[in-house]
């Protein structure tokens, strides 16, 4: 029986490991897993080396404090692939922690893939030139990225994005207005501060503020905040003092039948947008990280926009409300323009279909593809092992 060790580093790379396990035992019912997880992972039977909530954090400045568990988990990992010695080993995006993990992985000869392609095509393209050997195959969750490798002389596997699959399109709003005590007419706005814990606080008092003047005009306004359980108690603190009381949500199935009930959302960048997309929310994207690595983050972006959906578009389908422009006055004006479901909030709807079409691989579901080339290094490193 083969035994996949996979790294995840954030609760998005606890999502996509946890389809990659269930992906892979479908296909290979034999296969056994051990690594780095969240509670994704752990409903699909991995027994975590450690806590990812270890491991989540962003930001050149906010993950100084960390460094020393940072290194210490990272000698922890490596020491368990080494006594391990599994078939395989698939790091999960989280580049700064798992490209450390692969370049210390190919002196012990286990096959290496990493799935999620760093976004070097955004900024710090420079980095591309230490990727030469690190992995063994590299899956990509965007179309345009095979290419963009291709040019640097990597070769890279778009397996499709994830969030095709997640239910985020499938939620049952009444059910979620039921299960809450809403009024059918109640208009419910998504607030969405992001899965770390460095990153929710910066975001949190700036949506209450926002709050604040919403309900000047929708008096009726129901926040909902769907968060993962790794900063729930972070939200629950800073909601304590907002001028209503916020739906907190953690479970999956919750969150999907959130967005079901939503008229608008605010939201900080990456999948939240893609999967609010599937579910036809239209939204403003906000982000606020310390100013000195805002600082140093613009000098070194290589792209025109932040948020996901308009990087595919190549297009402003959606605001993008950042750094200085991440204040209540702004947030609150595009929000009520979305909740009134005005021509802003049509052209959103519009758009969602052909840019998340862009987004399917070629054949299968995404975790399905990822799945299928996992299982081919595996399967080759088998075929390459000498015999005893």
């Amino acid at each position: 029986m083969p035994l996949i060790y996979l790294v995840a580093g954030e609760a998005s790379g606890d999502v996509l490991g946890a389809r990659l396990m269930a992906a892979i035992r479908a296909q290979r019912p034999g296969a056994e897993f051990a690594g780095v997880g969240g509670p994704r992972m752990a409903e699909q039977g991995l027994d975590s080396l450690y806590p990812l909530a270890d491991l989540a954090v962003m930001g050149i400045i906010e993950i100084l404090p960390r460094v020393r568990l940072l290194r210490r988990r990272l000698q922890e990992t490596l020491a368990d692939i080494a006594r391990l010695k599994p078939d395989v080993l698939v790091t999960i995006d989280s580049p700064g922690f798992t490209h450390r993990i692969l370049a210390a992985a190919a002196k012990l000869g286990v096959p290496r893939v990493h799935y999620v392609a760093p976004q070097v095509w955004a900024w710090r393209a420079h980095r591309v030139r230490h990727y030469p050997g690190l992995w063994d195959k590299l899956l990509c969750l965007l179309p345009f990225e095979p290419a963009w490798f291709a040019q640097h002389n990597l070769s890279a596997t778009f397996v499709g994005h994830p969030v095709l699959e997640s239910g985020a399109g499938g939620g049952d709003g009444t059910r979620f207005r039921q299960a809450h005590g809403l009024d059918p007419r109640q208009p419910v706005l998504i607030l969405m501060p992001g899965s770390r814990r460095s990153e929710a606080p910066r975001l949190l008092p700036v949506f209450g503020a926002t709050l604040k003047r919403l309900m000047l005009h929708e008096p009726a306004l129901r926040p909902v905040l769907p968060v993962s359980p790794a900063v729930a108690d972070v939200v629950h603190r800073a909601a304590a003092t907002w001028p209503i009381s916020p739906v907190i949500v953690t479970e999956l199935a919750d969150k999907h039948d959130a967005y079901a009930a939503a008229a608008a959302a605010l939201t900080k960048s990456g999948t939240s947008t893609l999967e609010l997309a599937l579910a036809g929310v239209p939204m403003a994207v906000t982000y606020r990280v310390n100013p000195m690595s805002a600082a140093m983050a613009r000098r070194m972006i290589r792209v025109p926009f932040v948020a996901m959906l308009n990087l595919l578009a190549d297009r402003a389908v959606v605001p993008e409300l950042l750094q200085q422009d991440c204040t209540a006055e702004t947030l609150g004006r595009h929000a009520l323009d979305l909740l009134r479901g005005g021509a802003a909030a049509t052209a959103q709807r519009d758009a969602f279909p052909g840019i998340l079409h862009s987004l399917r691989p070629p054949e299968g579901a995404p975790s399905e593809a990822a799945a299928w080339e996992v299982l081919q290094v595996l399967d080759q490193a088998g075929r390459q092992r000498p015999a005893a």
